[in-house]
């Protein structure tokens, strides 16, 4: 599709929305059985896809969000600050809403225990999924079981995807599909000593442009006219980590369809991590409604 100005984007995410309780220690715990204190306890939307969701909205984008969201008092409050922040929910069901307990520490370490994962989901009908993915100049397909059974309809809709790979390792067979399908890979480096030849395999495999995120150290991306690119991370005080990597690749997806060089757009992704990581939610435009 033709680079459009970020304020005229539309972005079709697929894949998690969660409602997180995070519980912040000074260190993770031991495996043993013991009694700990939290330094804090925070309640909040959580999920990769509700993250760039809300980051896109921000940055102008109508963003378009299928997201399975239980009918509990927790999937009330998730639809209703969807709606808030101006994210339109597409309306996909599941008989519970996901819900983890996020373990954090302040430099980020996380241990996540799943409370409750999506069960019975129910999406739109494929005819109305193509339709909106057609319409639309962006796909985020997210890691998830939904996402997976959705990439060949958003392959054959003709609009370029997306996918955030996260700790892929190069091998498992649960990203494939996501891999397969995708134009545009970002992933971070949490699972790989060096990324680059894997970013060197996705780009000589035909994606149009192979990012990996490497938290303190910024970003590095490859696309198939140029080398490789590296951009350091913005300086920002750091609150929470959650949320950071969808910035990130909210606001470069945003600065790639405006027409940026790569390199201009890993620093618009980066000054975006920046800001996630100054609040205690997922986007700052959650702070005045929790």
């Amino acid at each position: 599709m033709a680079a459009c100005p970020k304020n005229n984007a539309r972005v079709f995410v697929s894949g998690p929305s969660s409602w997180n309780t995070m519980v912040y220690l000074d260190a993770l715990p031991e495996p043993r059985p013991h009694t700990i204190f939290a330094e804090e306890t925070v309640e909040t939307p959580g999920g990769t896809s509700l993250g760039k969701a809300l980051n896109l909205a921000a940055l102008g984008a109508t963003a378009l969000l299928l997201s399975p969201i239980g009918p509990d008092m927790r999937g009330e409050q998730l639809r209703s600050l969807v709606r808030s922040v101006g994210v339109e929910d597409l309306g996909a069901t599941s008989q519970v809403t996901e819900r983890h307990i996020n373990l954090m520490t302040r430099s980020g370490e996380r241990l996540s225990i799943y409370a409750a994962t999506p069960q019975g989901v129910q999406v739109p009908g494929k005819d109305d999924l193509q339709r909106e993915m057609g319409a639309s100049d962006a796909v985020i397909l997210d890691l998830s079981d939904t996402s997976s059974t959705l990439a060949p309809l958003a392959k054959a809709s003709g609009t370029p995807i997306w996918t955030d790979l996260h700790d892929y390792d190069g091998a498992s067979s649960f990203h494939e599909p996501f891999v397969e399908s995708a134009d545009y890979v970002f992933m971070n480096a949490d699972a790989l000593g060096d990324p680059k030849p894997l970013m060197s395999r996705l780009i000589a495999a035909g994606k149009r442009l192979a990012v990996c995120t490497l938290g303190a150290e910024g970003a590095v991306g490859l696309t198939q006219e140029g080398g490789f690119v590296h951009v350091n991370a913005a300086p920002t005080n750091v609150v929470d980590t959650n949320g950071a990597g969808d910035a990130f690749m909210a606001a470069t997806l945003m600065a790639i369809l405006g027409g940026a060089p790569t390199r201009d757009a890993l620093e618009a992704g980066a000054q975006n991590a920046a800001l996630a990581l100054q609040s205690k939610h997922l986007h700052a435009s959650l702070d005045a409604l929790l």
